[in-house]
């Protein structure tokens, strides 16, 4: 990228970065909630997406409980935004301190019998609520954490969220070769985080029944569990009225001799997630390419 057009391109990203600094809490989350209701009416494509999501999978809601809660979830985007910007803050040390004064996590009991055992952790996670806080309270709080994600462009903009992770001690693993990194952090005993709600194709990824229908869904954590011996957390998150994000450590999940049961039990888990906090899941994400709903059916 010509190094001027990067220039230009940062300082608003940077300049967002700076002006959420300086906000309350409080006027931070009434700023998001109308930028969160502009982009659904101004955007032409994530609303429809949202709403044919929201439609097939909770047919329980009549046109007026829909309409409610795209509103609520775009809400939620927009507020989700202006957190993830205090990520481009230029301030040194900023995220860090933004995460520690508006994130808990309950249930660190439940990691710390885990990781006593050595052998690794496995934390099945969402989009649900703000992930970027999930995966940085808990190295806060001391767990060894690397996440599976995505390369971002440009280069400027993925360099610069590595920086703001690893000032929370945040690592993480680049798809599509993620594999080997990932299997030499749990082999140190070390906890690595995987999201189940988006759309995941072979070879990670196989058809899984959610909400109704057979989609591609990540199929990895249990074979990984059971080939390393890693424990099996899932890890939850809500952002409360206040705007404090509640991230809790869940029971272990206890593994069958099965990898499609396990894997189909915690694409369960992932779904009670969604219907218990609705407003705050990524229903703009098309969850459901390719998806069998006859099959599921059946």
């Amino acid at each position: 990228m010509n190094p001027l057009l990067a220039l230009l391109l940062r300082l608003p990203v940077h300049g967002l970065g700076l002006f959420v600094t300086a906000l309350p809490r409080s006027w931070e989350m009434a700023l998001g909630r109308a930028c969160g209701r502009a982009a659904l009416l101004a955007d032409r494509k994530r609303p429809k997406i949202a709403a044919e999501n929201i439609r097939r999978c909770l047919p329980e809601l009549d046109a007026a409980g829909r309409d409610a809660l795209l509103r609520a979830n775009f809400e939620h985007y927009g507020i989700l935004v202006l957190e993830l910007a205090h990520m481009f803050s230029p301030i040194p040390g900023h995220w860090r301190r933004y995460v520690e004064r508006n994130v808990r996590v309950r249930g660190l009991e439940r990691w710390e019998r885990a990781h006593a055992r050595g052998k690794g952790e496995l934390f099945v996670s969402t989009h649900i609520a703000n992930w970027e806080f999930c995966a940085a309270i808990g190295s806060m709080r001391g767990m060894d954490v690397m996440v599976v994600t995505r390369n971002l462009k440009p280069r400027w903009l993925h360099d610069w969220m590595e920086k703001a992770r690893l000032t929370t001690g945040v690592t993480a693993a680049y798809q599509p070769r993620t594999m080997p990194a990932v299997l030499k952090h749990i082999r140190k005993g070390s906890g690595v985080v995987f999201v189940m709600d988006q759309y995941m194709p072979p070879p990670m990824g196989s058809p899984l029944r959610l909400f109704g229908a057979m989609v591609d869904t990540l199929s990895a954590v249990a074979p990984l569990a059971r080939r390393t011996g890693a424990a099996v957390l899932p890890v939850s998150a809500r952002r409360e009225d206040d705007g404090v994000v509640t991230v809790t450590v869940e029971p272990e999940f206890v593994l069958t001799d099965s990898d499609q049961d396990d894997n189909q039990r915690l694409a369960s888990v992932v779904e009670n997630w969604m219907r218990g906090n609705p407003a705050q899941s990524l229903w703009g994400h098309r969850r459901f390419k390719h998806a069998d709903w006859d099959a599921a059916a059946a």
